[in-house]
């Protein structure tokens, strides 16, 4: 599909000085839910990215986890969702703070990460191994994963796209996991559901985003009730 898509910001491609106090406090709160939902047998969700899962720029229940959590339980889903995403993220950090950002006890993690790659022109091989390496992790530890997909800048060319977008398709045929092709879908290309800078949803968008990603997550949740696991 045709959109205007990112382009290269250092808002959304780098962490600030304060990256590392942020992780540590993202890893107390993420184990501070995990044992509250395991308690209460509720079904955890992680969200793991980068800063469209992060909410850049939105008020308080204004991201996509706090969004997609409230979509859910008010179709009476006893979840609770825990957002694990780092604005800036790429595929290499994701996987060096894997273990510490979404905790054993979770049942579902939301993985979305690759647009950061994307922007900054990394291989996308590169790209691929690592998220390859994130989910056989996940699935290692018996989690279940749906694959949040990417595509790439149309000013990257042809060739990039070539090699860039098909990676997400593989790897979910390759792990069996659900897809969601495009993340940003219905709002990469609508100006009134983006924020000032042409780049990230605003709260509306990321509405659009919950609406159109929501049947994946109850086939996975109604599959996952039916299994009991």
């Amino acid at each position: 599909m045709a959109f205007k898509f990112f382009r290269p910001s250092g808002q959304f491609t780098k962490i600030s000085s304060a990256a590392a106090a942020f992780m540590l406090a993202l890893c107390i709160a993420v184990t501070a839910r995990a044992e509250t939902a395991e308690t209460a047998g509720t079904i955890e969700i992680v969200g793991f990215g980068d800063s469209l899962m992060a909410g850049y720029n939105l008020g308080p229940g204004e991201g996509f986890p706090e969004q997609l959590e409230d979509a859910l339980r008010a179709e009476d889903y006893d979840v609770a969702i825990t957002n694990a995403g780092v604005s800036g993220d790429t595929t290499s950090g994701g996987l060096s703070r894997l273990e510490w950002s979404v905790p054993e006890t979770a049942d579902i993690v939301l993985l979305e990460l690759g647009a950061n790659d994307m922007l900054r022109g990394i291989p996308p091989a590169s790209t691929e191994q690592n998220l390859d390496r994130m989910i056989a992790t996940l699935k290692e530890r018996g989690q279940h994963v749906i694959l949040a997909g990417m595509l790439a800048a149309p000013n990257l060319g042809e060739e990039y796209a070539a090699a860039f977008n098909p990676l997400y398709e593989r790897l979910a045929e390759k792990h069996e996991i659900p897809l969601i092709p495009f993340f940003l879908d219905g709002v990469a290309a609508e100006p009134s559901l983006l924020l000032e800078d042409g780049m990230h949803p605003n709260a509306q968008g990321v509405a659009r985003m919950v609406e159109r990603i929501l049947p994946t997550f109850r086939e996975v949740l109604d599959k996952q009730q039916e299994e009991g696991t």
